[in-house]
């Protein structure tokens, strides 16, 4: 990312919180992206990253059990263990990797990954050259 120039287009999609708190992400298409990525990309890649945000947040027996067994060790558990929440968000990060090597980089387009924006929002970068393009894929 540090190939970026600062005067970059970005694109945005806000957070939903028409659910509550749960991360998930508007299906709201950027007219920054009109002519560069189809809706359809856009809306699966979104549907996607929600639906992997929503697995990590789940409420089961095993992420219950990890933070019993987490506060019983005065959190040094969680310095052994990946959780279940951990490795659902690596699972987003891979995914959205993927996605911009196959589908958004080529088409001059580079998500990234929500965890680096605290899951406040999904961002585009709209990149104008194809040295930029190279550097993002470093």
């Amino acid at each position: 990312m540090d190939g970026i120039p600062a005067g970059s287009i970005k694109a945005f999609v806000q957070r939903d919180y028409s659910d509550g708190m749960a991360v998930k992400f508007e299906k709201i298409f950027p007219r920054e992206l009109e002519g560069k990525v189809s809706r359809e990309n856009f809306e699966q890649t979104v549907d996607y990253i929600n639906r992997l945000y929503a697995e990590a947040e789940k409420l089961s027996c095993a992420s219950c059990c990890e933070g019993c067994v987490a506060c019983l060790t005065s959190y040094l558990f969680l310095c052994c263990v990946t959780t279940g929440y951990e490795k659902k968000v690596a699972d987003a990060a891979a995914f959205i990797a993927e996605q911009n090597r196959s589908i958004y980089i080529p088409k001059g387009v580079y998500v990234v990954d929500p965890m680096l924006r605290g899951l406040r929002v999904l961002e585009f970068i709209l990149i104008d050259s194809v040295s930029e393009s190279a550097q993002l894929t470093l």
